[in-house]
């Protein structure tokens, strides 16, 4: 896990910094809010932790930048402002937590921890995994063994279904409901041919096969022995 901190102070940069290394973390300091806001744009953080009061562009101003960047790693402040208005201030800038110094090391360490699990939770909820099959909700992409898969809009939709009840046969008539929004049609070939594609695109050239048709009751996604 990688931590930004932005601290101006010389002493309490340098207490963060080999504390945080010290509990396994890789730290970056930062000893001005524009280099704090440049790393921050320029590199993979898990977390964050910023003073307020810094050389260059504060501590609110660094957040404003992080999250119009569209970055949404969490941002812990760690600040002598203690006045009510400035946690306020800080929170719906889009900070995670206010923390006012003087401070004890075991709670901010503790508060790390609970960000960054919550965060490891997140991007694991943004992601639907099968082999080496993976389907990214946010950026709509779908992957196998590293290669990207472009689908439409309907098989990622199917795909998604598939991987959220995978070990699941699912009838077609789930299936038209819940892709197609239509009522079942015996007669209609729509989920046997999305099927067929979908199938090219994710099981052709690759091992093991996902994808199986259960006859006379609908598909499945699964690894088979």
């Amino acid at each position: 896990m990688k931590i930004l901190v932005v601290e101006d102070e010389i002493k309490t940069g340098d207490y963060l910094r080999q504390g945080l290394t010290e509990a396994g973390f890789v730290v970056d300091l930062a000893r001005d809010g524009l280099d704090g806001l440049h790393l921050a744009l320029t590199d993979a953080y898990d977390l964050a932790i910023l003073d307020v009061m810094l050389p260059g562009i504060d501590g609110w101003a660094v957040l404003q930048g992080i999250r119009r960047a569209g970055k949404d790693m969490p941002v812990l402040f760690l600040t002598a402002r203690d006045q009510v208005q400035d946690r306020v201030n800080g929170l719906e800038l889009g900070a995670d937590d206010y923390m006012v110094k003087p401070f004890a090391f075991a709670e901010l360490l503790a508060r790390v921890r609970i960000h960054l699990r919550r965060g490891t939770k997140a991007k694991e909820s943004e992601f639907l995994h099968i082999a080496d099959l993976e389907l990214d909700l946010m950026r709509r992409r779908v992957s196998r063994s590293g290669k990207r898969i472009d689908l439409t809009a309907k098989e990622f939709a199917l795909l998604e279904l598939l991987l959220r009840r995978q070990g699941e046969v699912l009838p077609r008539s789930l299936i038209a409901s819940q892709v197609w929004d239509m009522n079942f049609d015996s007669d209609s070939n729509v989920i046997e041919v999305a099927m067929r594609r979908l199938r090219a695109k994710i099981d052709d050239g690759y091992e093991p096969k996902l994808i199986r048709t259960v006859r006379g009751m609908g598909y499945v996604l699964e690894i088979t022995e």
